[in-house]
Formats: C-alpha cells, sequence, structure tokens
C-alpha cells in the first residue's frame, strides 16, 4: 500500500529503539538492507520502507499497531487474514509478507497509485476509477463466505445479526471504555437495535470501511485498509461508500450503485442504506468517544474531534431521511471574542508561521494549528453555543440542570427511557447540537468542514 498523506522523515533523525527491532526484523524476513526509510505523516504509525535485495528494490508498506488509538475490535492478524483470502481470489489489494511481533505490525507490498478520488486528474478518470471499483466490490461480494468463516470469520444466522453486523463488537468497545455521558450515542445505539433490518438475507464479505482504494491511469490498483472486514448485509458496503464520501469525496454515488445493481441484478433498497449508514457511521464516535474525553498527549484532537462530530452527525441525518423527518441548519450568534482572544490569536499565528517544510513533523505542528484555531472559535463562539444548548436541553428536560456535565448526564437518563414516540424531538435536538459543536471546529475540520452524507432514494434499480 502507499502514503494516504505525504511521507516524510528528517535526515539523521534518530529512530526510537521499537522501531529499529522493526527494521531489523524486515531486513531478517526478507534477507536484504533497508535503503530508505519514510515516516508516514499521519496519525497512525506506519513506515514507507525501500528494501535493496539481489540489486533491486522492493517496496514496502510497515503498518503498525494503532496503541492507544486502538478501536479494539478487531487485531491485526484479521486483516492480515482477510487480506490472503482476497489476494487468493484475485482481488488487487497489497501482498502481505509477514505479521512483526514487537512492535506488532503488518509488513506489506506497497502498490503504485495513490489515493483519495478528490485527487483525481479530471471527472471523467473519477468516474472510471469509481466505476472499477464498484466492480471490484461486485467481484469480492461474489466471493463463497465460506472461505472468509475458514479465516475466523463469523457467519450472521438470522436476519437481525445481519442487520446489526458486529456492531456487538463495537458496542463492548465502547462501554469498556466510555469516560462519560454520550446521550448522542446512546440514542443512536436503542434506535439501531430497535429499527435492525428483518427482511434481509443475503450475506457476503464486507470490506466494511468501504471506499478505501489506490488508483492510477483510471483503474483501481488496491484496494486497502479492510482491518474491520466481516461478513454481513452487501448492502451495509454501499453505506460504507457514503461514510467515506464524507472525508474523501468518491464522486457520484446515486450513479455508482445504479452500477452496482446493474452488475449484481439487485434491486438495492435504499432504507437499509440508511440504516447500514447509521450503523456504521456511528462506531467512529463509539471508538474515538473516549480519547477526545480524556486524550492522550500525542493525539491530534482536533481531527479525532472532527471525526467524533461529523460520523455523529451523519448516522442521525440517515436516521432522519428514514423518517421522512426535515432538519434545519443552525443560525449561528455573531462571535464575542473574550478578554483571552488576543493570546488565542497569537497562538495561531506563531505556529502558522512556525509549521517544518514537510514530512512527519509538519503533520504534528499541522495538528497544533488545528488545535489553536478550535480553541479561538471556542473562545469567540463557545459561551453563546452553550448557552443555547443547554436551554434547548432544558426544555426536553423540563428542568435546567446546574452544569453541562450534569445536562449531559440527565439527557442520557432520558434518552434511555424513552421510547419511539420521542425519536423525532431528540433526532431533531441533537442535530442542532452536534452542529453547534461543529461550528466551533470551523476552519479545522479541513475536508470534514461542511460535510454531507449524499441522499440515497429509491429503490436503486440497475
Amino acid at each position: 500500500m502507499a502514503s494516504r498523506e505525504s511521507p516524510g522523515a528528517a535526515e539523521g533523525e534518530e529512530i526510537p529503539a521499537e522501531w529499529q527491532r522493526a527494521f531489523r526484523w524486515v531486513e531478517d524476513l526478507l534477507g536484504g538492507r533497508i535503503v530508505r526509510r519514510e515516516r508516514q505523516a499521519r496519525w497512525r504509525p506506519a513506515w514507507l520502507l525501500d528494501l535493496e535485495r539481489d540489486g533491486r528494490s522492493l517496496p514496502l508498506y510497515f503498518r503498525g499497531d494503532r496503541g492507544r488509538t486502538d478501536h479494539g475490535v478487531y487485531p491485526l492478524e484479521h486483516e492480515l487474514r482477510v487480506l490472503r483470502v482476497l489476494e487468493a481470489q484475485g482481488i488487487p489489494v497489497p501482498h502481505v509478507y509477514g505479521l512483526c511481533p514487537d512492535p506488532r505490525g503488518i509488513l506489506l507490498e506497497r502498490c503504485p497509485g495513490r489515493a483519495n478520488l478528490a485527487t483525481a486528474e479530471s471527472p471523467a478518470e473519477r468516474e472510471a476509477v469509481l466505476d472499477h471499483y464498484i466492480e471490484l466490490l461486485a467481484r469480492m461480494h461474489r466471493i463463497d463466505p465460506a472461505a472468509f468463516e475458514a479465516v475466523g470469520l463469523a457467519r450472521p444466522r438470522t436476519p437481525e445479526a445481519l442487520g446489526l453486523g458486529d456492531f456487538d463488537a463495537w458496542e463492548r468497545s465502547y462501554r469498556r471504555t466510555k469516560r462519560r455521558p454520550e446521550p448522542l450515542i446512546e440514542f443512536v445505539i436503542r434506535w439501531l437495535r430497535r429499527n435492525a433490518p428483518r427482511d434481509r438475507e443475503r450475506v457476503t464479505f464486507l470490506t466494511v470501511d468501504s471506499g478505501q482504494f489506490l488508483f492510477e491511469g483510471g483503474r483501481v490498483t488496491a484496494v486497502l485498509d479492510l482491518e474491520l472486514a466481516c461478513l454481513g448485509d452487501p448492502l451495509a458496503d454501499l453505506a460504507g461508500l457514503r461514510c467515506r464520501d464524507l472525508s474523501e469525496p468518491l464522486g457520484d454515488l446515486p450513479r455508482a450503485l445504479r452500477r452496482y445493481a446493474e452488475l449484481t441484478g439487485e434491486e438495492i433498497d435504499c432504507r437499509a442504506v440508511d440504516y447500514h449508514t447509521a450503523r456504521f457511521g456511528i462506531c467512529t464516535p463509539m471508538v474515538v468517544a473516549h480519547l477526545v474525553a480524556d486524550p492522550p498527549p500525542d493525539l491530534d484532537l482536533a481531527q479525532y474531534l472532527s471525526w467524533y462530530l461529523v460520523y455523529s452527525r451523519a448516522p442521525l441525518e440517515a436516521i432522519a431521511h428514514g423518517m421522512a423527518l426535515a432538519l434545519e441548519p443552525i443560525a449561528l450568534p455573531e462571535p464575542e471574542p473574550t478578554r483571552h482572544a488576543p493570546a488565542h490569536g497569537a497562538l495561531e499565528a506563531l505556529l502558522s508561521g512556525a509549521a517544518p517544510c514537510g514530512g512527519f513533523e509538519a503533520w504534528r505542528a499541522g495538528a497544533a494549528l488545528r488545535l489553536a484555531q478550535y480553541l479561538r472559535r471556542a473562545d469567540r463562539l463557545g459561551p453563546a453555543l452553550d448557552a443555547l444548548d443547554r436551554d434547548e436541553a432544558a426544555r426536553l428536560l423540563r428542568r435546567r440542570p446546574p452544569s453541562a456535565e450534569e445536562t449531559d448526564a440527565r439527557l442520557e437518563e432520558l434518552v434511555l427511557e424513552a421510547g419511539p414516540e420521542r425519536d423525532a424531538d431528540l433526532v431533531r435536538y441533537f442535530h442542532r447540537r452536534v452542529q453547534r459543536q461543529e461550528a466551533l471546529l470551523g476552519p479545522a475540520l479541513r475536508e470534514l468542514e461542511g460535510a454531507l452524507l449524499q441522499p440515497i432514494d429509491g429503490p436503486v434499480r440497475g
């Protein structure tokens, strides 16, 4: 696989001991010498390597364990086994060379091409690549699920289990790490369990976090990031495309769904796609909630807050679409800087002018700048938006708790006691709330600023 952000490592930079062990393991495994190594400029520990062997250069990618940001749902070995099955079935995926025990990581082939269809050279190339990916997705869905059961993937046995997929595992991870009341998440969890489709039957392999690939010359060169793969309803992968499109625009998704229907002969139930959009979308907030509540020192907090908020809003919009419930954008109050505004502005200006020119350190500096941008917006808009939120919550609760923390606790109690007759009011309230929280991030949202789900109406036929 290849870089999803610009890679880099300073020349002569001291390499931590754990990565020196990893590089020695790579050299011992493949019988060569690493002649180039660059830390990938992203939140996950990973390295781009060139290994010289028998006079030839072998491009490699070392995909490290997530460490403290691990979602706790699947181990690295899970992706390794899935990749080997897909490669054996002729799907273009990175070849797996091995699993490093210390530090834990998968050593993969580094494939040609680039990620993110937003970087396509033309609309025609974007359309051609998306068409090819949909063809590959249909091919993966035709693979006998038994091939994946043989390497440990569980087959859903009831219609409800097919609808929920591996949601139980995500909820266990969320419950294990939960740090504070999460009323929005709890609402979506309860809605999902009440509304799981019970009329779906077909079981296929799922990439789950679909829409991740490298491309070159109008074709997909490698399908990427299969760490969440499982068996389930094939429409879940179409929902995954809607979620991926929020951060990496894929193009015309209704057209892509029609293409999928043509290839498979399956009529696409858009209500089920909405359900799976909500189900998969909320998994991101579920597994990052504890990190934004109590961030470790090296966390790109603005990035994680962006994921936490945008992927909390998207499930609400999918639920509202299925309910034919209109949602409105919020109006923002005029900014009112506090006495701390000069310090926030100075910090943002200092970080804007001090970013390194490239590589991993530039990524870290960018993370600090995004956090400064968030703090400056919070200084200017936070008090007014917090007051609006507590006013609305008080109307739902029929009393005004004394603090924001107590408000969240009471809202969670309300959600856990409410029946479906409260769904519309709660969807509208939480949607306004998360919009206000997104507004505090503003430009720090970067690629997620203004991101909206593409509407899928139907049924869709080929």
